[in-house]
């Protein structure tokens, strides 16, 4: 088992992205909003927080990306990359996102190995 990370930094993409997850029965993946280091160390220094905020509104083209994590089989991995690309397109293009897994050695309170019905 392992758990899949996915930075999602076109987020337009995430809906399409968790029906896809749920046609293929991968199920259970949590989303959290997220910053990148970029954009912390880009408002570093901006003593006044009203600037800021506008900054944010009017000229960041991400102000935010989206995390999403699931725990997934091993034989999974290639359909839940497929599911995500079937939306982002490739991830080597810029702005897209990044996909990287971490190998599980306990879990607990979901049902492993099971299709949803």
């Amino acid at each position: 088992m392992q758990v899949l990370f996915l930075v999602l930094n076109k987020i337009d993409c995430l809906e399409g992205i968790l029906e896809n997850f749920a046609l293929e029965g991968i199920k259970g993946a949590t989303v959290i909003e997220s910053t990148g280091m970029a954009r912390i160390l880009n408002d570093v220094g901006n003593d006044v927080p009203m600037f800021g905020s506008i900054r944010m509104i009017m000229n960041e083209r991400y102000p935010f990306n989206k995390t999403i994590f699931v725990v997934i089989e091993d034989h999974q991995l290639d359909t839940a990359v497929s599911c995500i690309k079937k939306e982002t397109g490739e991830l080597s293009k810029p702005d897209v996102g990044i996909i990287f897994t971490v190998p599980v050695g306990y879990v607990e309170g979901i049902n492993v190995g099971r299709k949803s019905e």
